[in-house]
């Protein structure tokens, strides 16, 4: 079997230059990124290495909030999953599983949950590490439903979101760009969350603009302004292949005005000018995927979005 070791933070640099060289991380996966969270989780991380000490994957770790006895990768990202950089192909992802639960095991963990790399996001077939939990008797427990344009296929966007466009395109509706907006985003994607879902945002303010400041390549602000009002806009997660919509906002007035499908419109064009392959709506589920809101899939899927799913599975160590 293989090595396994926890993480520890002089390994930071490492880690974030092995996570660089991977298949299937993006900047989510990165110390950079997960630490943000401060002490919100507690970290355990683990590093597979062969008998020679090389780095052959990573295993982004930490106990649920809820309950200890369960581990999960990972808690504070929308994916998490085993990251390799070509070394954990087959037998070698299915080792490298046992080898990891056999640790956690060992160190009282008593379930693990993962929640593979969509495939959208990685730049090679990587799905290994789906077969290897099937090997290992691991059980999905929950799926999840995104909305997503694969821009080489695009499939056709309907009359109804061509009509939104024109509409905000005549009312003379003005696209800014730019961190500095969020301050003015930020409490009209809270109104909006709170009137839709009563929910509030999953980064605060200042949060969002921490991370902003940590990642100007990856994370990016787009907003529609009416009369120098700011009615909708958008945060994309930029990653090699993918610009995901992380957040999607739009007040009463902007919904009036179709200026989330100018802002869709707008971010779309840059996805295809950056030559990425994927333009991602996010999840349109509820309830540990078990609910569908089929008013938020329907507007999705009408931009020519197709499905793809997130999946969560669990092993009982």
């Amino acid at each position: 079997m293989m090595r396994v070791r926890p993480y520890h933070a002089d390994d930071g640099e490492r880690w974030d230059a092995f996570c660089a060289a991977s298949h299937g991380a993006t900047f989510l996966h990165t110390r950079r990124f997960l630490s943000y969270h401060g002490d919100r989780f507690v970290d355990r991380s683990l590093i597979l290495e062969d008998e020679d000490g090389r780095w052959l994957g990573l295993l982004p770790l930490a106990l649920d909030p809820t309950d200890a006895a369960r581990w999960v990768s990972h808690p504070g990202i929308t994916y998490g999953g085993a990251l390799h950089d070509g070394a954990l192909r087959g037998a070698a992802m299915i080792d490298a599983l046992q080898s990891a639960c056999a640790w956690m095991r060992e160190h009282g963990a008593q379930r693990l949950i993962v929640k593979p790399v969509p495939h959208i996001y990685t730049l090679a077939p990587a799905q290994d590490e789906s077969y290897a939990l099937f090997r290992i008797g691991a059980q999905r427990v929950r799926c999840d439903l995104s909305s997503c344009i694969d821009l080489a296929h695009r499939l056709p966007c309907s009359e109804r979101r061509r009509r939104g466009l024109k509409k905000a395109q005549r009312a003379g509706l003005a696209i800014e760009s730019g961190s500095e907006t969020l301050e003015a985003l930020w409490p009209v994607l809270e109104e909006n969350l709170a009137r839709a879902h009563g929910l509030r945002p999953v980064h605060t303010l200042t949060e969002i603009k921490g991370l902003a400041a940590r990642f100007p390549q990856q994370i990016a602000c787009r907003v529609a302004r009416h009369e120098k009002r700011v009615v909708a806009g958008l945060v994309l997660f930029v990653t090699p292949r993918v610009s995901h919509a992380q957040y999607i906002a739009s007040s009463e007035e902007g919904q009036a005005l179709g200026a989330l499908d100018l802002l869709f419109d707008h971010a779309i064009g840059e996805a295809l000018a950056m030559q990425q392959r994927y333009f991602n709506f996010g999840v349109s589920t509820e309830g540990d995927g078990r609910v569908l809101n089929e008013g938020l899939h329907r507007f999705k899927s009408e931009f020519g979005a197709g499905g793809v799913v997130h999946e969560h599975h669990e092993v009982a160590l």
